[in-house]
């Protein structure tokens, strides 16, 4: 049994890993909240990027290709299967992304002040603002 050929046999082991990861690794042993924070902040993330760029390299082009092929399945083969599917997880690890990454900036510094750019907090408050417009970019610009 692989978890590797399915989806959420994958997602899980990734989870697992993180899990393992955050027990064993630097805390020997302790269960660290917020080091499992930063892991699911950066599994989040990356799925996040990763589907950006999936639509911007791999989905658009396809939708192009699939409208000109008059004897293929056309762009409902795209549109209909496998964009909203896709768009779920852009959505999701967006949202997940920025809340796990809300969480770990209260045990760094504090939310508010990061977002104030408190003494150093500048470049965290920075990237916390220009994850915020990202996110406010995903639910509100791009889903709609």
């Amino acid at each position: 049994m692989n978890p590797l050929t399915s989806i959420k046999g994958t997602i899980t082991l990734g989870f697992v890993l993180a899990l393992v990861a955050a027990l064993v690794l630097p805390s020997i042993g302790r269960f660290n909240i917020p080091e499992l924070t930063v892991w699911l902040h950066v599994i989040s993330g990356i799925t996040w990027v990763g589907l950006l760029y999936y639509f911007n390299f791999v989905q658009v082009p396809a939708m192009g290709e699939a409208l000109a092929d008059e004897g293929g399945p056309g762009p409902a083969a795209i549109g209909k299967y496998v964009a909203p599917r896709a768009l779920l997880w852009f959505r999701m690890s967006a949202a997940a992304t920025w809340l796990t990454g809300a969480y770990a900036l209260e045990n760094v510094g504090g939310f508010v002040a990061a977002f104030m750019f408190a003494p150093g907090l500048q470049m965290i408050g920075l990237g916390a603002w220009l994850g915020t417009i990202m996110l406010f970019n995903v639910w509100v610009i791009i889903w709609p």
